[in-house]
C-alpha cells in the first residue's frame, strides 16, 4: 500500500524484546515517501547489559537503508535509549539525517513538530537511575511475556495479550504518567503555534484531538507493535501490526540469529565508539 508518510518509534534494536520480525512484515505492506523514526531505534541503554542483535536486527536496518537510497526521504530522531546520537544532529549517514527534532508538513497543512519526548518525562530528566531501574523492570516484563504467548499457543488460545500492557493499563500510577507527559507535550506544542505532535517514548500508542491540537504517539515495537501512517490526502492512521502478519485499524484521525555482545557501554565515549562505527558502516553500504 502506497503512503505518504510512516512514523515508528521505539523499535529496540538490540534487545530480546524487538519484534524485528514484525517490524519487516508491516515494512513490506507500507510504501512511502517519508519515514520518520522517532526515537530508540537502537537501544545502547540494553545492550550496555547485553547485546541480543540477531540477523533480523540487520535486516530491518538493511531495509531501512535501502528505502533510503531509493528515494524515500528517512529522518532519524534520537531518543533517551540512542541519545548518542545527538550529537550528530544535522549529520547525515547513508542517505538518514540525524535531527534532534521535525517539523512535518502534512499534505492537507497540518503542521506538526516530531520528537521523542524524552524531554518532557521527568523521571528521565532528574531520576535517572529511576529510569535504568523501570527499564530493566520493564525488560522482565517482556520476557516474562513471551513465555505466556509460549503457554497461550501450546494452549490453543487465539490472539496476543500483552502483560506489559495490562501493567500499563491496570496500575494508577502508570495511567497518572501517561497523562502528565501528554500533557507536557501538548503544553509544549500550543506555546510553539503549532498543530499538533508526533512522539514515543512512553510505549502507549495513540492519536486522538487534544483541544485544536493534535496528540499522535507512535506506540512501540516491543510489546503492541504499532506505528502512524499518513495517507495521499493527509489522514492519519494509527496501525495496530497483529501477531498474525495481519495489520489491524485502532484508530482513524479524519482531521487529522543472536550474536556474543561485542562489549559492555558503560560510557559516553564508549558509546561514541559503537556509534562512529555505525556510521562508518552505514557510510559504506551508502557506497
Amino acid at each position: 500500500m502506497k503512503v505518504r508518510s510512516i512514523f515508528l518509534s521505539d523499535i529496540h534494536l538490540g534487545t530480546r524484546g524487538c519484534q524485528a520480525a514484525c517490524l519487516l512484515d508491516f515494512l513490506r505492506q507500507y510504501e512511502s515517501d517519508h519515514l520518520f523514526l522517532v526515537g530508540d531505534i537502537i537501544d545502547f541503554w540494553a545492550m550496555s547489559r547485553s547485546v541480543q542483535w540477531s540477523g533480523l536486527h540487520n535486516t530491518v536496518v538493511q531495509k531501512i537503508l535501502r528505502r533510503a537510497r531509493h528515494g524515500e526521504k528517512v529522518v532519524l530522531i534520537p531518543g533517551n535509549h540512542d541519545e548518542a546520537l545527538r550529537e550528530y544532529d544535522g549529520t547525515t549517514f547513508g542517505d538518514i539525517l540525524v535531527a534532534f527534532e521535525w517539523l512535518h508538513v502534512t499534505a492537507d497543512g497540518k503542521r506538526l513538530l516530531l520528537l521523542h519526548g524524552d524531554e518532557f518525562d521527568q523521571v528521565t530528566r532528574h531520576h535517572r537511575w529511576v529510569a535504568l531501574l523501570g527499564d530493566v523492570a520493564y525488560n522482565l516484563l517482556v520476557r516474562l511475556n513471551a513465555q505466556l504467548s509460549w503457554l497461550r499457543r501450546r494452549l490453543h488460545i487465539q490472539g496476543y495479550w500483552s502483560l506489559a500492557g495490562y501493567a500499563k493499563r491496570k496500575v494508577k500510577s502508570a495511567v497518572s504518567f501517561i497523562w502528565d507527559f501528554e500533557e507536557s507535550v501538548i503544553r509544549a506544542v500550543r506555546e510553539r503555534g503549532l498543530d499538533g505532535v508526533v512522539c514515543g517514548h512512553i510505549h502507549s500508542a495513540a492519536i486522538k484531538q487534544v483541544d485544536s491540537l493534535l496528540y499522535i504517539n507512535c506506540g512501540d515495537w516491543v510489546d503492541s507493535c504499532t506505528g502512524i501512517v499518513e495517507h495521499l490526502d493527509g489522514r492519519l492512521e494509527l496501525i495496530e501490526w497483529r501477531h498474525d502478519g495481519l495489520p489491524e485499524t485502532t484508530s482513524v484521525l479524519d482531521e487529522a540469529e543472536e550474536i556474543p555482545a561485542v562489549g559492555v557501554l558503560h560510557s559516553v565515549a564508549t558509546r561514541r565508539e559503537v556509534v562512529s562505527s555505525l556510521s562508518g558502516r552505514l557510510a559504506n553500504q551508502n557506497k
